[in-house]
């Protein structure tokens, strides 16, 4: 990856948590700039969305930083969106068949339909703390979906290196959501998306499930499904998992 900026990246040989490492840094009013990074080499309290634990692995990458959205940026929410492909940007290079890499919304990154790494976004005052955890080294066995590692294709990535390539991959998305706006993140995150028309099932938070087929992103970065009837539906959040072609 071409070279870039990277405020600082902290390794910590074990926490609980990065992200809530920063959320408590944050609520005790420390001034955390934004651009810096908390790595670890294990966690003992990770977690997901919708609170799932989250697998720490021997070699993977675990870690969190600050952002700062400002009045003029677009809308806080999408920095999901923004991160996606930041990481998506990070892996690419290190994939040996980055034809498999896809975003899968809202913030997981595939490959070979079989989940590679997820992103968590927490929000503590004016702030937004960005938690990414990556298999680079080992995956864990989920019942509900399919995972991988970055090693079922070839030798694991250094976890330091990837760690510098994502900072830089975030540092130059970030710039480009602040100065173009939401719309370029829009399309270029679609466009490293599963295909259109891929069956979806959405478990929402009322615990209600959608099924229909990816259509696409609306203007605001809402997931648009196409319902069996023909009816287009917008999801503003909610879990997604891939159903079966019938």
């Amino acid at each position: 990856m071409a070279e870039g900026k990277v405020r600082s990246i902290c390794i910590a040989a074990e926490t609980g948590s990065t992200n809530g490492d920063l959320l408590d840094a944050l609520r005790s009013g420390e001034r955390v700039p934004e651009g810096e990074w908390l790595v670890t080499d294990r966690q003992t309290a990770g977690r997901g969305r919708q609170g799932r634990e989250w697998f720490d692995g021997a070699g993977n990458f675990m870690g969190s930083t600050v952002i700062r959205p400002g009045p003029n940026d677009p809308p806080a929410h999408t920095l999901a969106l923004l991160a996606g492909l930041a990481l998506y940007e990070a892996v690419t290079p290190l994939c040996s068949e980055p034809s498999t890499l896809s975003l899968k919304w809202p913030n997981d990154l595939l490959m070979a339909g079989a989940k590679l790494a997820g992103i968590l976004l927490e929000r503590e005052g004016d702030a937004v703390v960005l938690g990414f955890g990556v298999n680079l080294a080992k995956a864990p066995n989920l019942a509900d979906r399919k995972t991988i590692a970055l090693s079922a294709l070839g030798p694991a990535p250094s976890r330091d290196s990837f760690a510098r390539d994502l900072a830089i991959a975030l540092e130059r998305e970030l710039e480009r959501w602040r100065n173009f706006g939401l719309d370029p993140i829009l399309r270029r995150w679609c466009a490293a998306a599963h295909s259109v028309g891929t069956p979806l099932q959405v478990h929402e938070p009322d615990g209600s499930i959608c099924e229909g087929a990816f259509h696409g992103l609306d203007s605001a970065g809402a997931l648009e499904v196409r319902l069996t009837d023909g009816t287009l539906r917008t999801i503003h959040a909610g879990d997604v998992i891939f159903a079966k072609r019938t």
